[in-house]
């Protein structure tokens, strides 16, 4: 048994992290990106995603083994409070708890920016094949999102279209007046210290 540690992502993970995610690109429709990002693309995306929003990665027996971040949901001020969510575990690690934690943590972060509500876009399928099933539309209702709403055949990719639904979880109670957002690198030194709380309190060992 070895233990799972969450730290805040920086440029350094760049190629772990765009290895994890190629395969969930070129061969799955689980990302919609047809091409997948290389090095000094990745870690433009660590840096700009940090620039507003939390990007945690996830390593076991120091291999970094699964990552998880927030992007903005829509670009209007209005939608401030709401963000969109992912998160990738890599391959042959799957089942072992770590996309929980990571969602579980990135959420406790978001409630520190006062985030009000996280949202997942997630492709699904009527029929299970090699390139698509409907694990990660049940790993969220798990993880109490809900269903919210779909689009039909919006996504094209390997020759066939998928559809896409929309879920969503509120992670703290809507109420006004609501407190201001507040942007990730004002958070930074709260969000590793409750990394480090969690990293040495919490039990997160795998099989």
């Amino acid at each position: 048994m070895s233990n799972i540690t969450l730290r805040i992502a920086t440029s350094d993970d760049a190629e772990a992290l765009s290895f994890i995610y190629k395969p969930y690109v070129e061969e799955t429709a689980i990302s919609f990106e047809y091409t997948a990002p290389d090095k000094d693309e990745f870690s433009k995306r660590i840096s700009e995603k940090l620039e507003k929003y939390p990007f945690i990665v996830a390593e076991y027996d120091e291999d970094v083994v699964g990552y998880a971040y927030c992007s903005e949901f829509l670009p209007r001020p209005a939608y401030i409070h709401s963000v969109e969510s992912s998160v990738y575990v890599k391959r042959g690690m799957s089942g072992k708890g770590i996309g929980g934690l990571l969602c579980r943590a990135l959420e406790d972060l978001l409630k520190m920016q006062n985030v009000l509500s996280v949202n997942a876009c997630i492709a699904v399928t009527d029929a299970s094949d090699e390139t698509l099933n409907n694990n990660s539309m049940f790993f969220h209702s798990a993880l109490g999102y809900r269903y919210v709403g779909r689009f039909n055949a919006s996504g094209y990719k390997f020759g066939r279209f998928y559809d896409m639904i929309w879920m969503e979880k509120f992670i703290l109670k809507p109420h006004a007046p609501f407190p201001n957002f507040i942007p990730f690198p004002e958070i930074v030194d709260r969000a590793n210290k409750y990394l480090a709380e969690i990293n040495s309190g919490y039990n997160k060992t795998v099989n």
